[in-house]
């Protein structure tokens, strides 16, 4: 079948290859056709090493398609199920599942260490125990979670990762109170979509900051009061707030410096949501005092901050409403074969998500 590798981290291009076979299936397992997958810049940060991935590896964790095959012990799917994958499933029995913080379930990165493909020259992994940038996938049966019809590929492939981590950010973790003021740092799908949650929240005042114009354009369509670059927070924050701060500040680049100046530019007392990955090597740093004396509430949100399963119903149920737009946030439906010229459009920050067609 036809997948995209990274053959080395550091390479910024993936060959797209046709040798490549789809291993692992068996009891408990599932193989999944691939119609849709989401293209996240977390699949960048595994590309350039950010974050860890043993290479070569097939990237995407973001997907949508259809079982083809269905492994003993398997209950409650069958060949010719459209599903999502999840990539962070929960087992249900840890003592983090047991105390209902499913997101927190470490069971889905034991599989990241196993191969999940296999090439003539070797074993290939997949990013994140997925790999979903390949024609067919063999996951964990707890992976694959059925959609209903009218739901299409490529929005279940986004509600797989980025629209439940960033309405989940604003809805699940940070909790935005009605009324309240926001900022949203880094406008790309996961940020546009901790955007909505906001506004579905409630929320009077959403600046959404990012240096790409276009991004803040968009974000504008998306219910941001307004948009502003990194260079203009500082004059948003003042004229907005009288210079206390926001609320709630989103921090969804993933990197010490952006999460630095989210820091100070949440009020005191406020709450500052970290959802953005960035690396092991990058150290935020705070003072013991500043931590004391202004009581900001510094919230991690992983996945969206609650139980994944849930948040996807959630997800499906809004969009249906139309109270959330999923079809704007995919600006380009590339084929399998175009992913470099995606890759490079997501780079400069063009891309709020792109769907990739297998």
């Amino acid at each position: 079948m036809r997948a995209a590798v990274l053959h080395e981290t550091g390479q910024d291009k993936l060959e797209v290859l046709d040798d490549v076979e789809a291993v692992g299936f068996g009891p408990g397992k599932v193989r999944i056709r691939i119609r849709a997958t989401g293209l996240c810049h977390s699949d960048i940060s595994a590309m350039n090493g950010v974050l860890p991935q043993p290479a070569p590896f097939v990237p995407g964790h973001e997907g949508a398609g259809e079982i083809i095959d269905v492994g003993d012990g398997v209950g409650g799917l069958k060949q010719g199920d459209r599903v999502l994958l999840c990539w962070l499933p929960a087992c249900g029995v840890c003592p983090s599942c047991k105390r209902g913080q499913t997101e927190l379930c470490l069971a889905g990165f034991l599989n990241a260490g196993t191969p999940n493909f296999r090439r003539p020259g070797g074993d290939v992994f997949g990013f994140a125990g997925t790999g979903t940038f390949a024609e067919e996938v063999v996951v964990d049966a707890a992976c694959a979670v059925p959609i209903p019809d009218d739901v299409p590929f490529d929005i279940a492939a986004l509600i797989g990762c980025g629209v439940t981590t960033g309405l989940g950010a604003a809805i699940n973790t940070a909790d935005v109170e009605a009324g309240s003021s926001v900022a949203v740092i880094g406008c790309g799908g996961v940020g546009i979509s901790a955007i909505q949650g906001a506004r579905l929240k409630g929320a009077a005042q959403i600046v959404a900051v990012d240096p790409v114009a276009t991004r803040r354009e968009a974000a504008l369509r998306f219910g941001a009061t307004e948009a502003v670059s990194p260079d203009e927070l500082g004059d948003a924050k003042q004229r907005i707030t009288a210079g206390e701060g926001f609320d709630y500040v989103f921090e969804v680049v993933g990197k010490s410096a952006t999460a630095r100046t989210a820091y100070e530019t949440t009020r005191r007392g406020g709450t500052l949501c970290i959802v953005g990955a960035g690396a092991m090597d990058d150290f935020l740093q705070l003072n013991m005092f500043e931590l004391f004396f202004d009581e900001k509430r510094i919230l991690p949100s992983m996945y969206g901050g609650g139980d994944v399963l849930t948040s996807y119903e959630r997800a499906i149920a809004l969009w249906r409403a139309g109270r959330i737009d999923l079809e704007g946030l995919i600006t380009h439906r590339v084929p399998l074969a175009e992913i470099n010229d995606a890759l490079a459009q997501m780079r400069t920050g063009e891309a709020l998500r792109t769907c990739i067609e297998i």
